[in-house]
C-alpha cells in the first residue's frame, strides 16, 4: 500500500499561539503532533505528570476543526469508555482550541511501540473492540454511516480533484468508476458506534502494551465496525511497516473479511 499517514510528530521548531501560550501560563509547552490539515496539539505541563494537558488548536479557516462538536462527542463517549476530559473549548478572531487532561499511557507511535509492533497492533484491536462493545448504538446521535462518508467524496470532486491526486490503488480508476465502486457498500455486519478515526496514534497504551484509552475522538458515528477495523489494521502499515494488520484483527478477536477491508480502505481514501 502506498498510503502514507497524513499527520506526524513535528522535527522542526513550531511557534506557539497566542491562546496556547496562555492556557499554558508559566508551564512548558512542547508540540506534539500536527494532523492533515494543519493543526497542532500542544503537550502543557511535564510529560509525565498528572496535571499534564493537552491543547488541540487549529488557526481560523482550518478545515475539520469543529472542536465543540468533539467536545460533545468525547464527554458522550467519557460515559462508557476511556477518553480525556475536556477542560475548555473555544474560538476567537485567531483560531479555534480544545483543552484535555492527559490519560495515562503512551501513543501507540510512542518510539517504544514502534520498537513493539505487535504487542502494539494487539493492543490497538483490542481497544478498539473494548470500544465498540461499550458504546450503545442506540444512544448514540452521531452517524459514521457510509451515505454520510460519500458527501466528502463529491466534496472534493466538486473542487477539481481528479484521480491523478489519488493513491496509486485508485488512480487507476475514472470518477465514474470509483463513484460507482463507493455507491455499491456491502451489507452491515455490525452496526456500532466508531471511533471513526481508528489509526495507531489515536490508541493510548499502558507501560505493559495494554489498552489505555482513545484519543482524536470528532469523527465518531455509528457505522459498521468494519469501517473502523480496516483503517485501524491498516494504520499498522503506515507506523510500523507491513505485516502487522493480522495482529489487530487477532485482538479484536475476528477474522478479517477482505470485501468489507477493500471497501473500507477505499472509502477512507477517497473521502
Amino acid at each position: 500500500m502506498s498510503i502514507k499517514p497524513l499527520a506526524y510528530i513535528p522535527e522542526t521548531r513550531l511557534d506557539i499561539p497566542e491562546r496556547v501560550a496562555l492556557l499554558a501560563g508559566n508551564n512548558p509547552i512542547e508540540p506534539v503532533w500536527v494532523n492533515g490539515v494543519g493543526g497542532v496539539t500542544f503537550r502543557i505541563g511535564d510529560e509525565t505528570g498528572l496535571a499534564t494537558r493537552f491543547v488541540k488548536y487549529a488557526v481560523a479557516g482550518t478545515p475539520e476543526s469543529d472542536f465543540e462538536r468533539e467536545a460533545t462527542k468525547m464527554a458522550w463517549v467519557g460515559k462508557f469508555s476511556l477518553v480525556p476530559q475536556v477542560l475548555e473549548v473555544g474560538q476567537d478572531e485567531a483560531g479555534s482550541w480544545l483543552m484535555t487532561r492527559a490519560l495515562p499511557g503512551s501513543s501507540a507511535v510512542d518510539p517504544r511501540w514502534i520498537a513493539r509492533p505487535e504487542i502494539a497492533a494487539r493492543a490497538i484491536g483490542a481497544g478498539l473492540r473494548t470500544l465498540h462493545d461499550a458504546l450503545p448504538v442506540a444512544g448514540c446521535e452521531f452517524s459514521w454511516s457510509v451515505s454520510e462518508r460519500l458527501k466528502g467524496f463529491e466534496q472534493r470532486i466538486s473542487t477539481g480533484e481528479t484521480p491523478d491526486s489519488w493513491s496509486k490503488e485508485y488512480a487507476h480508476l475514472s470518477i465514474a468508476e470509483a463513484r460507482e465502486l463507493l455507491s455499491q457498500p456491502p451489507e452491515i455486519q455490525k452496526l456500532v458506534v466508531c471511533h471513526g478515526d481508528a489509526c495507531a496514534p489515536n490508541t493510548l497504551l499502558d507501560d505493559e502494551g495494554n489498552f489505555a484509552g482513545h484519543v482524536d475522538l470528532g469523527e465518531v458515528g455509528v457505522g459498521d465496525r468494519w469501517a473502523d477495523l480496516a483503517i485501524a489494521a491498516w494504520s499498522t502499515e503506515w507506523n510500523y511497516g507491513p505485516g502487522y494488520e493480522g495482529f489487530v484483527y487477532q485482538g479484536y478477536g475476528v477474522v478479517p473479511d477482505q470485501v468489507r477491508i477493500a471497501y473500507y480502505k477505499m472509502l477512507w481514501d477517497l473521502s
